[in-house]
């Protein structure tokens, strides 16, 4: 009789060597993978730890590929900034060290090269990192700037700033070519200089006069428009003796004129000839100061004038800053006289204040922020009732933070701006409205004219305004002009809580006013063969040496590379924290989900010879019948 063999793949001692098998299998996975499982649910109670840690090292992936990009585009634009240096300073050394020897077309050496340099600005501030201009603020798909030939010569339909200086040369120069300024004889026998009106900006500017002309009489400058007169009063002058006038030119700069009484034959430069007739004529001592006067006015609009206003004119095209002109009343005192910068918000005729003047409780709002009127004790933004026009606009001038001080000339207050498009001055009281009147500003609010501006009408020797030339003028600059920092137009995220802001605009302070210097010195041109030719460029040239000159409080081309590399420690810090971190991540995402190669090889062979002895047992008993059992 024979006894059934055993069922062995039911009993006990094979599901063990199934389970030995089944381990063996995933621990061969592991050795080869190096991973404890191929899916969450065989990682182990730390897997929650490592997903935590996986997720934190994809952000740290994110800010990583951030960081390379955003150090491309600022690599780039640290190169086109180094490039504008360069340039300043190879116009800047021309300017300042080349001859005025002109060429046929009227212009130096130097103005050459910087006509090509200022081509070569305008292609470096197009620069491009993929699609994006790095210097059009957050415009970045559209070009910075125009073409260099555009805003040079203009469009068939836009004005290009050859056209906006030759116009401003004109209205400066006036019809006389004396800067604007009316001479005459009185019925006294005085010489009168005067300017040709209250308001306008064009031409010389009477800013100071001062005398030590013996017997004479000298008055002014005074009255609107604004003038001065000098009478000998029938005495002859010492040898010596000096009359000296200072002049304020579109540019913001000054110049002097001096005159000196000689006795001296023939009269030297700068002089005028006292009268050595027998008997002696004080009146032929008149007529040669009258004369050498307007000779030195003459010689001063053909050449420091005309660069003042090549200057005046790339500023008018260029810059956004502009400006509101108001033409004051006279004040109350006796006699009445235009209002200066020392006269009183207010008081009783005959003092010197406004005919209408501020009361305690006015108010007015400049660019959204109220300064209010009291009777003393002033603090903040309030203003004594009994303060000046000066201290009014001092007030204003902190408010809209312009770079340029606003102005009293000849009773013509001129508020000055950066920003043309945020100037709103107006009276938020009816007391408020009314003083602002009497200051010349008689619509409400008070604005700025939007640059470009263009002089405002034909002929342009006798214009007395600048308007908007938007229309009419090519717009240099085509990236994004909004409000705020050019920083800001650029920001990423470079960690959980870090930014970096890494903008540029054209359009900034130091590129702009670089652009401008350069631009202006190698459009202008003038007669090869005039009288003043040499001298014209002499002076632009050093007008031009100084606008290139950095200057302590005003932006640089250094700042803004300054800032970018700011941007660019703060992402090196960043990316150093990462780098940290990620190193920790890595280890917890290892521990939770690795496997050990050494372990992973003792087990399995461990489970080797659990598996041999298995079969052996299940071999010997797969040979056991009832007779060798018995």
């Amino acid at each position: 009789m024979s006894i059934s063999s055993i069922n062995y793949g039911s009993s006990v001692l094979g599901a063990q060597i199934r389970n030995i098998n089944q381990q063996l299998t995933n621990l061969s996975t592991q050795l080869s993978t190096g991973k404890l499982s191929q899916n969450y649910s065989g990682m182990g109670t730390n897997e929650g730890f490592a997903i935590a840690s996986r997720a934190q090292l994809s952000n740290i992936a994110a800010y990583t590929d951030t960081m390379t990009n955003v150090n491309v585009n600022i690599n780039l634009a640290n190169t086109a900034l180094q490039s504008l240096t360069t340039i300043r300073s190879t116009v800047q050394t021309g300017s300042a060290t080349s001859s005025q020897d002109l060429n046929v077309n009227g212009q130096t050496v130097a103005q050459n090269t910087a006509a090509a340099q200022f081509g070569s600005m305008v292609g470096v501030l197009n620069t491009q990192s993929g699609n994006r201009y790095l210097f059009s603020g957050t415009a970045y798909n559209t070009q910075s700037v125009a073409n260099a030939g555009d805003i040079i010569n203009g469009t068939t339909t836009q004005a290009g700033l050859k056209t906006v200086m030759a116009e401003r040369q004109a209205a400066d120069l006036g019809a006389n070519g004396t800067g604007r300024l009316v001479q005459s004889t009185l019925a006294s026998g005085a010489i009168q200089v005067q300017e040709d009106s209250a308001t306008s900006p064009f031409g010389l500017k009477i800013a100071a006069v001062s005398s030590t002309l013996t017997g004479a009489t000298v008055t002014g400058p005074s009255g609107s428009p604004v003038s001065f007169s000098v009478n000998l009063n029938g005495v002859n002058p010492n040898n010596g003796d000096k009359l000296s006038v200072q002049f304020t030119l579109p540019d913001g700069s000054t110049e002097q004129i001096d005159l000196t009484a000689s006795s001296a034959t023939p009269t030297p430069v700068g002089s005028f000839a006292i009268d050595a007739s027998t008997p002696v004529n004080p009146a032929n001592t008149a007529t040669s100061l009258n004369t050498a006067l307007n000779t030195a006015i003459t010689k001063l609009a053909s050449t420091s004038l005309v660069a003042a206003s090549a200057v005046a004119a790339g500023d008018n095209f260029f810059n956004t800053d502009s400006s509101a002109i108001g033409a004051a009343e006279t004040n109350q005192a006796t006699p009445a006289a235009p209002i200066s910068g020392t006269t009183a918000l207010s008081g009783t005729a005959p003092s010197d204040s406004i005919s209408s003047g501020f009361s305690a409780g006015d108010s007015i709002t400049v660019n959204g922020t109220t300064l209010s009127f009291v009777a003393s004790g002033a603090t903040g933004n309030q203003l004594n009732v009994t303060d000046s026009i000066q201290t009014l606009m001092s007030k204003i001038d902190a408010i809209t933070g312009t770079s340029k001080p606003s102005t009293i000339h000849g009773g013509s207050i001129t508020v000055n701006t950066d920003d043309a498009a945020s100037l709103s001055i107006s009276g938020a009281t009816p007391g408020a409205t009314a003083a602002l009147g009497a200051l010349g500003f008689a619509s409400s609010p008070i604005t700025a004219t939007q640059p470009p501006l263009r002089v405002g009408s034909t002929p342009a020797s006798s214009a007395t305004t600048l308007v908007n030339g938007t229309a009419n003028t090519v717009k240099w600059y085509t990236g994004n002009d909004g409000p705020g920092s050019a920083r800001s137009t650029a920001v990423a995220r470079v960690d959980d809580s870090v930014t970096v802001q890494y903008g540029a605009q054209a359009d900034e302070d130091a590129i702009r006013s670089q652009l401008q210097a350069v631009a202006v010195y190698g459009t202008f041109s003038t007669s090869p063969t005039g009288q003043y030719s040499g001298a014209q460029v002499a002076a632009l040239s050093l007008r031009t040496t100084q606008a290139l000159t950095p200057q302590p409080g005003q932006q640089k081309i250094e700042d803004i590379q300054t800032d970018i590399a700011m941007a660019q420690n703060t992402m090196k810090d960043a990316s150093t924290r990462q780098t940290q971190a990620k190193a920790q991540l890595q280890t917890i995402v290892d521990q939770a989900e690795s496997a050990s190669p050494d372990q992973v090889a003792s087990e399995i062979l461990s489970l080797q010879n659990a598996l041999q002895a298995s079969y052996q047992t299940t071999a010997n008993l797969a040979q056991l019948s009832l007779v060798k059992y018995l």
